[in-house]
């Protein structure tokens, strides 16, 4: 679990040690003020303590948080990101875990290109990828962006091809079915059907309750976010202690599906997912408010 994260000179997100809760965080703000540089900040530390696995050192550190940090910021370079003044200034992210073996900190100057300064090293890699979903949908983007953003320079943010690559996990079985069959329940109701991917081609399809299945890119982009967290449930990304961002939910949806949505924010929590969302709808913070007063979700922090 994430405790805190500490900002210090960060594009435009305001100096402060930011404390979160084990369930759900919703950060709100006027536009410009940062709220998805801080998810993007957060994501991309907790994506490089886990895909560095056991080569956690600060040699390789040092590369790999600049890397990423421009992969998903895309700054011109790293120094960038450094809130912008006259003169030359260093920025500090540090990153709190529940378990301190965990935790991380880093630090660079308005002059640097491609190393960060690690300030503290984490000690073990995460079990499991944190996921980032941007405002849009990315089912669509299936198979074939991949392979694009692999072989070619383009201006896509790296959280795209990181969610892409976890859409085209294979789905659970066993125990951990019965648990995501539960959760996709009142997603797939709201869609009309179940989400499938044609395993030869890669390609995402809406099989339609009692009907045919529909090609995905014919299906309304609300329905498709709908679609793209049920699909992250149903692989088991989501499900169980893992770490969920999440920008503007409300994005394309309409007043029924936000409701849908949140409940099942509120149920990933339940899970043991720790949610951060950015938000400017007033209507999905009045239902996740009224879902925390609900007995069912009483246990969400």
């Amino acid at each position: 679990m994430i405790k805190a994260v500490k900002f210090q000179n960060f594009t435009s997100v305001p100096n402060a040690e930011w404390e979160f809760a084990s369930g759900l965080n919703v950060i709100l703000g006027e536009n410009g003020l940062g709220k998805s540089h801080v998810l993007k900040a957060v994501y991309a530390m907790l994506k490089v303590q886990r895909d560095k696995q056991s080569d956690l050192t600060k040699a390789t550190l040092e590369k790999s948080y600049a890397d990423k940090l421009i992969g998903v910021m895309r700054p011109e370079s790293l120094g960038r990101l450094v809130k912008r003044k006259q003169g030359r200034d260093r920025c500090e992210i540090a990153l709190t875990m529940n378990d301190d073996k965990l935790s991380s900190a880093i630090g660079f100057a308005t002059n640097t290109k491609s190393l960060v300064d690690v300030i503290q090293a984490p000690l073990h890699s995460l079990e499991k990828s944190p996921v980032y979903l941007p405002t849009r949908e990315l089912v669509t983007l299936c198979p074939w962006f991949l392979s694009l953003f692999d072989n070619y320079h383009l201006e896509f943010e790296e959280t795209w091809r990181d969610t892409v690559s976890l859409l085209g996990a294979p789905t659970v079985k066993g125990p951990r079915e019965k648990k995501t069959s539960k959760l996709l329940e009142p997603l797939e109701a709201a869609i009309g059907g179940k989400v499938l991917v044609d395993a030869a081609t890669g390609r995402f399809y809406l099989q339609i309750s009692g009907g045919g299945k529909m090609e995905m890119p014919l299906v309304a982009e609300g329905l498709r976010k709908i679609a793209m967290l049920a699909r992250l449930i149903s692989t088991g990304t989501l499900l169980e202690q893992g770490y969920l961002f999440w920008d503007e939910p409300e994005t394309n949806l309409n007043p029924k599906l936000i409701k849908v949505v949140a409940e099942c924010i509120m149920n990933l929590c339940k899970q043991g997912i720790q949610v951060f969302i950015a938000s400017h709808s007033l209507f999905l913070l009045r239902e996740l408010e009224i879902l925390s007063e609900n007995s069912n979700f009483k246990q969400v922090k």
